[in-house]
């Protein structure tokens, strides 16, 4: 696998992104001006975009997150969500040199992060009827 950082939303990016949350998840806001103060890592497989998150700022949480987290269907139970989590993790340290980073996680796959040493610090809301969870980890 190869992993990719960019400053503007890539065409991979979105495809990935409407595939899994559009298409799939039936989110209807899934773009947004935030986009442009991101970085967006993707992930290839022989030069096949497969994954994707984005990094950015969290005010009211004080730190780096990592959102939008996205391994195409036909890729998942690889453990490839583990692999992009964790190379976006370091791209926040290399960019930014913050040592606490949250996700706004959505609960159905809260032992996913908390695996990956996250632990919940908020109650459960909702995005777009989606039950979700505020997750932080220090490094």
């Amino acid at each position: 696998m190869e992993f990719k950082s960019f400053t503007t939303l890539t065409e991979n990016s979105i495809y990935i992104r409407k595939t899994v949350f559009i298409e799939e998840q039936h989110f209807n806001d899934e773009f947004d001006d935030k986009d442009n103060e991101c970085i967006h890592v993707v992930m290839y497989d022989n030069n096949k975009a497969i994954g994707n998150t984005r990094i950015i700022y969290n005010e009211e949480h004080k730190c780096y997150a990592i959102g939008r987290v996205a391994i195409l269907k036909e890729y998942r139970g690889l453990g490839l969500g583990k692999d992009i989590l964790l190379y976006s993790e370091k791209e926040i340290i290399k960019h930014y040199g913050h040592v606490k980073i949250g996700v706004d996680a959505q609960k159905r796959v809260e032992e996913f992060y908390s695996k990956l040493g996250y632990i919940a610090t908020s109650d459960e809301h909702l995005e777009e009827g989606c039950p979700h969870i505020w997750m932080i980890k220090k490094l």
